[in-house]
């Protein structure tokens, strides 16, 4: 994909934390894919399972348990590159008629609080991932799966969400401190209506060209 994602960057003068949060973009890009194809799979599985077991008359099994392990990884390891493409609901009733640099305290102060709210998660997630493994939890299905991986990989995902925030979290706080308040919102603000008709219009042309 040759759209790039909506974080300074992307010039040549960027600075190492645009750098960084550029390689992040691009790590959680291939995260999102993977964790799509997840899904796809998950979906196929469930599909095949129906098939068979009212065509044939035998189930392979599991479909419902491992479809919500693939849920909750998907969604993880999806959170990340939604984070960076600012793709997460927030409410503008009054933030469109504030003033330009109270918005970028709030955009701030959102991202702060949405750090906080993740880093708080992504340990309790630890914790069940390491109780269960601790303990040799398995589930209590025929597949008898151990806990401890499905749970791991799901707060990996989580983990690195809490990477993408702290980075985030730096270039905004220089940002928000030298005054540069279009850098804060490049970073952490609100997408505006312009920018989500120019990435529509960027994904009807490389839908048309034929490229991902």
């Amino acid at each position: 994909m040759n759209a790039t994602p909506n974080i300074p960057g992307s010039g040549p003068a960027s600075s190492p934390l645009d750098r960084l949060l550029d390689a992040a973009s691009s790590l959680s890009r291939i995260a999102i894919r993977a964790a799509g194809a997840l899904t796809l799979i998950s979906a196929l599985y469930i599909t095949i399972d129906v098939i068979t077991r009212k065509l044939l008359g035998f189930s392979l099994g599991g479909s419902d348990e491992l479809s919500g392990y693939a849920f909750a990884i998907s969604i993880s390891w999806a959170l990340s590159f939604a984070t960076l493409q600012r793709a997460n609901i927030r409410i503008d009733a009054l933030y469109q008629l504030l003033p330009v640099r109270l918005c970028a305290l709030l955009d701030w102060l959102a991202l702060v609080g949405l750090a906080v709210f993740i880093a708080y998660l992504t340990r309790y997630a630890s914790g069940v991932a390491f109780v269960s493994w601790e303990r040799d939890a398995t589930a209590n299905t025929v597949l008898a799966t151990p806990l401890w991986i499905p749970q791991a990989i799901w707060a990996a995902g989580l983990a690195w969400l809490c990477v993408v925030l702290a980075l985030m979290l730096l270039r905004s706080s220089t940002a928000l401190i030298s005054g540069d308040v279009p850098g804060v919102q490049r970073v952490c603000g609100m997408r505006s209506i312009q920018e989500e008709a120019r990435d529509e219009a960027e994904a009807g042309v490389r839908m048309v060209k034929g490229e991902e």
